[in-house]
C-alpha cells in the first residue's frame, strides 16, 4: 500500500475537487491521506486535521514559516517523517517548493530541484525540465536538470538511453543567450546523449525525449502550449456547433477528435514531479479537477513504485555531485 499525502486545501477548486479526486484514486494499492481542516468531508478517507491554510497568492517563504500547521506543510512533513511515501498539492508552486526545501531538503549534491512535466507529444512523451521551480538558473543547474530528466525518462516513461536537447531560439549551436550557450557546452561535454538545441515549436512533435531549460523559460513555454491547445480545441468546438454542416462533420470526426483531446489534455498526467529532493513531491495545476487530482495521485504512486528519488540519488554522475556547491533556491511565487 502506497500512502500519498494530499494537500486538501491547496488549489483554486479545493477542497471539493481535491477530496473527490483523492477518493477516485483510492485503491487496493494506493491510500490517499487528506490533510485539511476539521469537519472536512473526507469521503471516507483518512483525514489529518490541520488548522491553517496557505493561500495561492501568499508570499511562499513567509507563508510556510508562519503557518507550520497548514495542510501543505503538514502533508510534506508526513513524507519527511515516513508517514507517507509521496505528497500531492495543487496549491502555490512557490509555497510547495519552499515547504519541500525546508521539510525534505535536497538530495546530496543537487544544486536546485526542478519541475519535470510530461508533454504528450505526437511521436511520444517528452519531459520538459525545468518548468517553473527556478526563474533564474546557471549553466551547471541546466546540466543537472539534463541528468535528472534523463533518469526520469528512463524510470517513469521507460525510454532507454533518452536523448536530451536544450531549449533555445534556434537549432544551431551558436543560437541563444549566454546561459544557453554555456549550458550547451556543458551538456555537449557530458556523458548524456545530447542532441543539441531544439525550438519551442517542436515541443509537441516529440523530436526528443528530454528538453532542458531554466524555470522561467520553461514555465512560459508550458503555459503558451496549454493556452494554445485550449484555444484551438475550443475554436474547433465552436465551429462544429455553428452550423448543421459543421455538426454533421463533427459526428464524423468525433472518434479521432476525442483521441487527440485525450492525448493533449494536461489532466492526463495530472501533475509534475519536483525532482532533486529527498522525498517525492507532485505538483498539480492550481485549477485541477477531480480527474487531474486522481491522476496526480496515481503519478505519485508510480514514482514511489519506480523509486524515482532513490534512482536519482544513485545515478547522478559522481563528477556532477562532487562539483555541486550549496546554494539557496529562490522559490517562485
Amino acid at each position: 500500500m502506497i500512502r500519498v499525502a494530499v494537500d486538501a486545501l491547496g488549489g483554486d477548486r479545493a477542497p471539493d475537487e481535491i477530496v473527490a479526486g483523492a477518493a477516485a484514486a483510492a485503491s487496493t494499492g494506493i491510500e490517499p491521506i487528506l490533510f485539511g481542516l476539521a469537519g472536512l468531508d473526507s469521503h471516507g478517507l483518512r483525514l489529518v486535521e490541520t488548522s491553517q491554510t496557505i493561500e495561492m497568492d501568499a508570499p511562499p517563504v513567509e507563508a510556510v514559516r508562519a503557518k507550520p500547521d497548514s495542510s501543505l506543510v503538514r502533508a510534506i512533513r508526513a513524507v519527511a517523517d515516513g508517514e507517507a511515501e509521496a505528497v500531492v498539492s495543487a496549491g502555490s508552486t512557490g509555497a510547495t517548493l519552499a515547504a519541500a526545501l525546508f521539510g525534505l531538503r535536497r538530495l546530496p549534491g543537487v544544486l536546485r530541484p526542478a519541475i519535470a512535466v510530461v508533454i504528450p507529444a505526437r511521436a511520444g512523451p517528452t519531459v520538459l525540465i525545468d518548468s517553473g521551480a527556478n526563474a533564474d538558473a546557471r549553466p551547471e543547474h541546466l546540466l543537472q536538470f539534463g541528468h535528472m530528466g534523463a533518469v526520469f525518462a528512463e524510470e517513469i516513461l521507460g525510454i532507454a538511453d533518452p536523448e536530451v536537447r536544450l531549449l533555445s531560439i534556434g537549432e544551431e549551436d551558436e543560437k541563444g543567450n549566454q546561459l544557453t550557450l554555456e549550458a550547451h557546452e556543458l551538456l555537449r561535454e557530458s556523458d548524456l546523449r545530447f542532441g543539441g538545441n531544439t525550438e519551442s515549436r517542436r515541443l509537441l512533435e516529440g523530436d526528443t525525449d528530454v528538453v532542458v531549460t531554466d524555470g522561467f523559460t520553461g514555465n512560459v513555454a508550458l503555459k503558451a502550449l496549454e493556452g494554445t491547445i485550449k484555444s484551438l480545441l475550443d475554436g474547433i468546438r465552436g465551429e462544429i456547433k455553428s452550423s448543421a454542416r459543421g455538426r454533421l462533420g463533427g459526428l464524423l470526426i468525433r472518434p479521432a477528435a476525442r483521441r487527440v483531446q485525450r492525448r493533449l489534455d494536461p489532466e492526463t498526467y495530472g501533475g509534475a514531479y519536483l525532482l532533486g529532493l529527498n522525498g517525492l513531491v507532485v505538483i498539480a495545476h492550481g485549477s485541477s479537477s477531480r480527474v487531474a487530482i486522481a491522476n496526480a495521485i496515481r503519478l505519485a504512486a508510480r514514482g514511489v513504485e519506480h523509486r524515482v528519488v532513490e534512482r536519482l540519488a544513485e545515478r547522478l554522475p559522481d563528477r556532477v555531485v562532487a562539483s555541486a556547491r550549496s546554494t539557496t533556491p529562490t522559490a517562485e511565487k
